[in-house]
């Protein structure tokens, strides 16, 4: 299961993503996000694919990696996709069997918000790969900053993210061990009626739940035994760096976001 998940997880790396300033990761992720719903018709959702094959190359992560790690997206995905094709109405009628009709707006829609969906995972993806959970912590904190003057706990915020990061992973290879632990007792989770998986899953969500629970508290201790006390008077070990790549990343997404407006109808 570990080995298929790539939502929360870094993976090392010398590359020209991993040593960006994650202050411009975090900007670069939230411009794309916000420039794909431009993306309407196919010469716009080529441009949007090809910045992410350019940035998937530019992190130097295997691409077999990544489209494995996908295998659980793929399933919304395709439920996104027939969802169109069956309610979506609109332009020629392509299929006809009484009941069951497909139009071509139905096609076209499916096919693009489906693609939207997957180019936003790939790319928020890549900003846990190639950004550890700390670096984002400082990036959010530093982006957020000015939301302090108005009393907005913007380090409690940050720390929240960079801990539900760093556990997701763990969580992960927790719900492993368990679901191991409850095969060798007999219980199948693959196999069998819809209604005995449900079952099943309930000893996998209680010693899972248990186990979370107690994982915050040793947390909480740990902290508060380090004398933690919030973000008041800290300083910082690792200092954020601004570089030229940094900025000609923004630049390049922002000649994106202009071929976008450009080749959009």
């Amino acid at each position: 299961m570990m080995d298929k998940m790539i939502f929360g997880r870094f993976v090392p790396a010398e590359s020209l993503l991993h040593r960006m300033d994650p202050r411009s990761k975090l900007t670069l992720v939230f411009l794309f996000v916000c420039i794909v719903f431009i993306a309407n018709n196919t010469a716009t959702y080529g441009i949007l694919l090809l910045f992410t094959v350019i940035m998937i190359m530019l992190s130097k992560i295997s691409v077999r990696f990544i489209l494995t790690g996908l295998i659980p997206v793929l399933w919304l995905v395709l439920f996104t996709l027939l969802i169109h094709f069956f309610f979506t109405r609109g332009g020629d009628l392509i299929v006809d069997l009484g009941w069951f009709k497909i139009y071509e707006e139905g096609i076209r829609q499916g096919i693009y918000i489906s693609l939207r969906f997957l180019l936003l995972v790939l790319v928020t993806s890549l900003l846990t790969l190639t950004t550890t959970p700390i670096e984002i912590t400082d990036g959010i904190e530093y982006l957020l900053a000015p939301l302090k003057k108005v009393r907005f706990p913007v380090h409690e915020l940050a720390l929240m993210m960079s801990i539900a990061l760093r556990f997701i992973p763990t969580l992960m290879q927790e719900t492993d061990k368990i679901m191991k632990a409850q095969t060798a007792r007999g219980v199948e989770f693959s196999g069998g009626p819809v209604k005995e998986r449900i079952r099943a899953i309930v000893p996998l969500l209680i010693p899972l739940f248990i186990s979370s629970f107690k994982r915050a508290e040793e947390l909480a201790v740990a902290m508060e035994a380090r004398g933690y006390r919030g973000g008041e008077g800290r300083t910082k070990y690792r200092q954020l760096s601004w570089r030229m790549v940094d900025t000609g990343m923004i630049l390049f997404i922002l000649m994106v976001a202009l071929l976008l407006f450009l080749f959009r109808t």
